[in-house]
This record gives structure tokens, sequence and C-alpha cells, in this order.
């Protein structure tokens, strides 16, 4: 066996280990390692057999719903030689010519389901392959081998698209050893071994999903693929975690917070659930702390990352509750990775001290596809270091590191407004707001138009703004206090889970 070059050498030493052992499993069908292995290169033959030779590297789109075929075609493509970007087949036609401008990819797989709304858009010449086509032939062995030995570790596994400032979407360039490393640190830091069993929240085309697809890879666990409908009722994913005997999950907070506020984790006491991480927004303490007492005995895990670093760069293990207006550290970097702080003059800010959160390491994106202009201004030579090439990527989150030596989040940079003469972090009012009585959750925006700051509420009565403006004060300055309040029974969700700003915005200013 040839050194970890590739994420593909994961899954051939997975077929030694654990052989027809179960690793993926969705509502529909479930599949052994020596199943995937062998559907893989199948796929990968058939793609090596009739790629543009040319193009080195050239991404395959997977535009699938989420599935194991999905999870399968992506190990496929990447026993080809190229990386994979999957897509959510639910985005409107426009924004994916967008992705397809930039990307110019190779092949596109996709399922019968979705094959036809490829009709509607420019692939570029791509060859397009439906799934239960590709997945069925023969396999050059030799072909295959020869391509997997010529990977090498800086090569790219995946591409996920985001959006960006300018609306348009900003490809994300992630490489095999980030993956590997992380997978490393996965299992080192949470223990998982066969006998663990995830739960799978995040869309394929997030990078959360990296967490549950290569963790249970390297440790021969299972991940379970919960269902894009279940989790638009909270109150049935305790059922489902403990029908399935899951032992450990990774959820955006948003999710967390609608099952806390249910009041179902007192009916299903989840005897295998024993690791609880969460990523992706900032986690109330109201509703942490809910979780934490119902199941006292999991280990819970804060952990942070943006799309542009390899899912997730530092965690924090939550080892006390924390009072309502308390801030939860981030706490410190992951395995072969590093944070520094850097103040507006690009100095190493001081214990705490503000500033802007870089990020160093294998994890860090090679940059974002096709884009060198805005891959330059995000990912950029570290100012501390003068002697050799060291990229850092900007995170553009504002932090501080307090005396125990543990990083907190304060907000975003782009999200602080100035209002009135004051600099404002719209995050903390919502902080503020999530220690009011009866309040599930909180999203502050500002309306550049109105010159005002809009608080949605997340709650089960009608407030009055006055009202919360005067609770309010206990934890904010009065020149924070929000100009307009809204209240709704359920916030709108992201395809990712969490709250969809976007659609509050065009809702309501």
């Amino acid at each position: 066996m040839n050194e970890l070059n590739s994420v593909v050498r994961l899954l051939d030493l997975g077929v030694g280990k654990y052989g027809n052992k179960i690793l993926y499993e969705d509502s529909d069908k479930t599949i052994e390692f020596v199943e995937l292995r062998k559907l893989a290169r199948i796929i990968a033959t058939r793609l090596i057999r009739e790629k543009n030779k040319d193009r080195k590297n050239a991404p395959v789109l997977v535009y699938m719903s989420k599935s194991v075929d999905a999870l399968t075609a992506f190990m496929g493509v990447l026993y080809s030689g190229s990386p994979y970007v999957p897509i959510d087949t639910n985005m409107p036609a426009a924004r994916l010519q967008k992705i397809l401008n930039n990307l110019k990819p190779s092949a596109v797989i996709t399922d019968s389901i979705h094959y036809k709304n490829l009709f509607q858009v420019e692939i570029f010449g791509a060859k397009s392959y439906v799934f239960s086509d590709i997945s069925s032939g023969e396999i050059d062995d030799n072909a295959v081998n020869k391509v997997v030995d010529g990977v090498i570790d800086t090569d790219p596994i995946y591409i996920m698209y985001t959006s960006g400032s300018t609306g348009e979407p900003k490809g994300v360039t992630v490489s095999h050893r980030g993956v590997i490393d992380y997978a490393l640190w996965l299992v080192e830091t949470f223990g998982f071994d066969e006998d663990t069993v995830m739960g799978n929240q995040a869309p394929l085309y997030f990078d959360n999903s990296v967490f549950d697809i290569y963790g249970c890879l390297l440790c021969g666990g299972r991940a379970v693929l919960i269902p894009d409908s279940l989790l638009m009722f909270p109150i049935k994913l305790p059922e489902f975690l403990e029908e399935h005997e899951i032992t450990s999950i990774f959820w955006v907070p948003t999710v967390m917070i609608n099952v806390a506020n249910s009041g179902v984790l007192k009916k299903y006491p989840m005897p295998k659930l024993e690791n609880i991480a969460f990523c992706g927004e900032v986690m109330p303490n109201t509703q942490l702390n809910i979780w934490r007492r119902e199941h006292p005995d999991a280990k819970y895990a804060n952990l942070y990352g943006p799309t542009e670093i390899t899912d997730v760069c530092t965690y924090y293990v939550v080892d006390r509750e924390f009072e309502d207006s308390e801030p939860l550290p981030i706490g410190c970097a992951c395995r072969n990775m590093r944070a520094i702080i850097l103040t507006e003059d690009n100095q190493c800010a001081k214990q705490g001290e503000s500033g802007e959160l870089c990020i160093i390491g294998s994890g860090v994106a090679l940059g974002y596809w096709g884009k060198k202009n805005i891959t330059d201004s995000a990912f950029i030579q570290n100012p501390l270091n003068s002697n050799y090439r060291e990229i850092i990527y900007r995170t553009g989150d504002l932090a501080f590191e307090d005396k125990d030596g543990l990083i907190i989040i304060q907000g975003r940079l782009d999200s602080q407004i100035k209002f009135k003469g004051n600099r404002i972090e719209l995050g903390e009012i919502e902080k503020a707001a999530m220690c009011l009585e009866g309040v599930e959750n909180a999203c502050s925006l500002f309306n550049e138009t109105k010159g005002e700051i809009t608080l949605f509420l997340q709650t089960k009565e009608e407030l009055m703004l006055r009202k919360v403006n005067m609770a309010l004060l206990k934890y904010v300055p009065r020149y924070m206090l929000p100009q307009r309040l809204v209240t709704i029974k359920q916030f709108p969700h992201t395809a990712n889970g969490k709250i969809d700003r976007v659609g509050l915005r065009k809702t309501y200013f």
C-alpha cells in the first residue's frame, strides 16, 4: 500500500480491515466497504477512458440527491484522479449556470430524476452520465491503479461552492491532505472506531458532511444519512437517533436549538449517543445547557471552521455549564493547524485584544477555483513571517484570546456596522436577545436604506419592542438597541439548516 496520497487509500485500507461491514446508509439502501470500492472503481474506469487527457484535475460535477449513490459517485470520481463537486439539486438554474460558467467540468454524474434539468443549462461539452449506467460495467484495475498512484496529496479532492459577497458563487478547493489530516484528528479526538454510528444532518454539498463521510471511512464506522424531510420536524429527530443507535452527531446549532426548544429531549434517553458536536453558527448556551442536562454523559464540542478550511480548524470540549450571557469559546487549533489573531496593522494581537482570526496549516484550502484575484486577497502571505512562503486564510471573523488561551469569536468583521457614530457587532445583539425569557432564537440585521437595526426573535408569543429593549439594556449599551422588532414562530432555514438571513431580508426589508 502506498502512502496516503489520496483519500481513496482510506477506502482501500477499509476493505482490508472491515470487508463487508456497512459504511454508508440512507433510507433506501446500505453499502459495504467492499461494494463501495467495487462500484467506485467501475465508475472510475469509465471516467478515465473517456476523460480529456489534457485537463489534469478536471472536476466532475455530482448532481444528485443526498444518498448512498451520491457518496459512491464521489469515490468513483476520486479513483479517476479528479475532484468531485457536490451540488444542491434544488438550486435555481440561473445559479447552477453561474457555477458551471466558473467550473467548466469535464463530466457530470446525475440520476434519472435530475438528468432532465441539465437541458436547462450549458455544460460546455462535459460528458453527462446517469449513475445507474456509469456504475455498471467492468473494472480496469491497471488503469485505475496507475491514476491513483499519480495523485499527490496536495491535489484537490473536492470543490464546494459558497455564496460570495458579490452574489457570485465561489468554488472552495480543498486538498486530499487537508481531508486526511482532518479524519485522523477526528478519530483521535473523539475516539471513533468501528462501533461508531454517525447521524449525518449536513447536505453533501455543505462541508460539515466531511465529518461524517471521512470520519467513518477512516475508523470503520457507519454514517446514517438523515432524510432531509425529517429535519423539518425536530420533534422526530431524537426518536430517529435512538432507533438507529446513533453514537455521534455533528449538526448546525439551529437544528439543535429547535430540538431543545421542542421539549422532546426529555422523552428519548438516547443511551448510545456519546459525541455531540456543532458548528456553523453560534450555539446559544441556553439550548446547549438543555442538551447537557438531559444527556449529561455525552461529550459536547464546539467546533469552528469556514468552508475555506477543511471543515474545522479549532475546537472546544464543553466541560461545564455556561451562563446564558457567557461567551462559548471555539477553543484551540486542531491537529496540524495554527490560529493567529491579527490586529488592523497586521500585528499579533495581545491576549484579550481583538483582531481578525487567521488560520495556517494543512486544512487551509487551495483557493477559489478559477478566481485568482479573490484567492490572492483571502489567502495571503503570513505578515508575521518574512522568511519563507507561508499562506494564511483570513476568516473575516473578529476574535480574541482569553486568559486561558482559548479563542472567543466576537462576530463577523463584515457584520459590524457604524451606526450613529458607534461601531456595533450585530452578533452581540443576537447573543443578548438569546438571554431573554421566551426567546428561542434570534437574528439581527441592519437595513441600510432605512438606517435601522431590526431584531428578529423566534418566540411563541408576540413581544413588544419597548419591553424587549428594556430587558436588553441589562446586556448591551443603549446605542445597540434595535429600532424594529419582528417576532416569528419559526425562522426560515437554508438547506444547510442555518437561519435563512437572506430570506428574512427579502421578506421584511
